[in-house]
């Protein structure tokens, strides 16, 4: 095969096509069981639709309980204390915990280019291109409308720029025959590949025993398991066990229920909100119910938001210090607190930002001390200092929401507007990921709203009685 004679230039092209490394790769099924693994026979890979790639699709239906794919130990690619590669060791050194697909993605990178490589019939069959915003055209990336996840993509831009001349110092007077990439050049978009073929297919499972014998979580990418797409409702699970035979871990993917004739093996790739599903995978959950938005506490704002909802005199600027005290229990208040907070996801609220707003619009110190954090940080608990200060909270919220959509340059009716025109490839995630987070607050508007029309029929019966 030419491919395992010839040089396999690192560069990453900017296309958009979803064509694989090689336009003939070797079979991946075939190459997974000839190295002893298990592929249940009516399992095929397939195309997914128009926009979703390839997949795993059934040829037929798979009882549950059934095993469907069986890795044995040497087939997942990972990045070990026991590589024997020092300059590798280094570089990875450099890396930040928060970018660990990097670390893996130098291993990725080096069997890339070297002639021969076992997972060679492996890395041929990832995709060419990745759909993450860090390969986005500018406009693209500003089409997202978010800061926080704006600040997120310039980060890991400005990492793999640095990253690339790092990895040029510590290689400039390598000699050939130790140079860990055969010779070729590395550069920002080469890592940035690695790094995202890495983020978007690799799952943190046990790895080797460290020296307390205890096995620790690492990140493997896994042949053709990692083919299977996400649902937060998998039909399929990971699972490790030991190999009785060799006594290794082996990965299995089993089935959870029964698969249908034509259904993809799905997994569940985490309970994540949109933000780490675009960075890391490259695309957007419709109605994730772990998406939130991301804000900060900051009082000025707050201000205006209570003074919006009319509630009178707010004091978010200058709590007393009683308010204080609490407040930095919360870690809102002090030399140095944490003041991002979020709406949305499974708490609908923070809890936090929720027993803020209690403490500050309660000018009654007895009352508010007699309740635990946990007490006040939960939705749950209805109206704990009373049914007034409550619906002052939630209007206060939902004047926060207002403010936080405004913050956006542009309408759901006019995103929806511009899909319906034909944007596509980055320019259509765009505009997906920006519609997801204005529904996320949208959605937190409408479960607050019932609890002030809860709450205020509850006080209005009170009154009359």
């Amino acid at each position: 095969m030419c491919s395992l004679t010839h040089l396999r230039p690192l560069s990453c092209a900017a296309s958009a096509a979803a064509s694989r490394l090689v336009p003939y790769p070797p079979d991946l099924v075939k190459w997974v069981t000839r190295e002893g693994g298990f592929v249940h026979r009516a399992l095929e890979i397939a195309q997914l639709g128009s926009s979703n790639g390839l997949g795993i699709v059934a040829k037929e239906q798979i009882p549950r309980g059934t095993d469907l794919i069986v890795l044995p130990h040497h087939l997942p690619l990972r990045f070990t204390t026991l590589e024997h590669d020092p300059l590798l060791h280094h570089l990875a050194r450099q890396i930040p915990e928060e970018l660990w697909a990097m670390k893996l993605g130098l291993k990725l990178l080096q069997e890339r280019a070297k002639v021969g490589s076992f997972w060679w019939p492996y890395i041929s069959n990832l995709p060419e291109t990745y759909t993450v915003p860090i390969f986005f055209p500018g406009e693209d990336i500003k089409n997202l409308h978010y800061a926080p996840l704006l600040h997120q993509v310039n980060k890991r831009c400005r990492f793999l720029l640095d990253f690339e001349q790092e990895v040029k110092r510590a290689l400039v007077s390598v000699k050939p025959d130790s140079h860990p990439f055969g010779g070729q050049e590395v550069d920002a978009s080469s890592l940035g590949w690695a790094m995202s073929a890495v983020s978007s297919r690799a799952f943190r499972l046990y790895g080797e025993k460290d020296q307390n014998g205890d096995r620790v979580h690492l990140p493997m990418m896994l042949p053709l398991i990692d083919m299977c797409n996400h649902s937060f409702n998998p039909n399929a699970r990971i699972v490790q066990q030991e190999d009785t035979s060799s006594m290794k871990m082996q990965v299995k993917v089993v089935a959870e229920t029964a698969i249908k004739e034509d259904d993809p093996l799905l997994l569940c790739y985490g309970c994540l909100n949109n933000d780490f599903f675009l960075l890391d995978y490259g695309f957007v959950m419709h109605s994730n119910p772990y998406d939130c938005i991301e804000l900060k506490y900051d009082g000025a704002l707050l201000d205006a938001a209570s003074t919006a909802a009319g509630v009178s005199s707010p004091n978010f600027s200058a709590p007393a210090p009683w308010q204080q005290l609490i407040l930095s229990q919360l870690n809102l208040f002090g030399e140095t607190p944490d003041l991002k907070v979020s709406l949305g996801g499974q708490e609908t609220v923070e809890g936090r930002l929720v027993a803020a707003l209690r403490i500050v619009l309660s000018s009654n110190m007895e009352t508010v001390q007699k309740y635990d954090l946990s007490t006040l940080q939960s939705l749950d608990v209805e109206a704990p200092l009373g049914v007034a200060n409550d619906i002052a909270v939630f209007r206060t919220l939902i004047a926060l929401c207002v403010i936080a959509l405004e913050h956006f340059p542009t309408k759901i009716m006019d995103d929806e507007s511009l899909l319906k025109q034909g944007a596509s490839g980055s320019t259509e995630l765009a505009i997906q990921y920006r519609i997801q987070k204005k529904c996320v607050i949208i959605d937190v508007m409408k479960n607050l709203s019932r609890r002030v029309k809860l709450l205020s029929s509850k006080e209005t019966a009170t009154a009359e009685g």
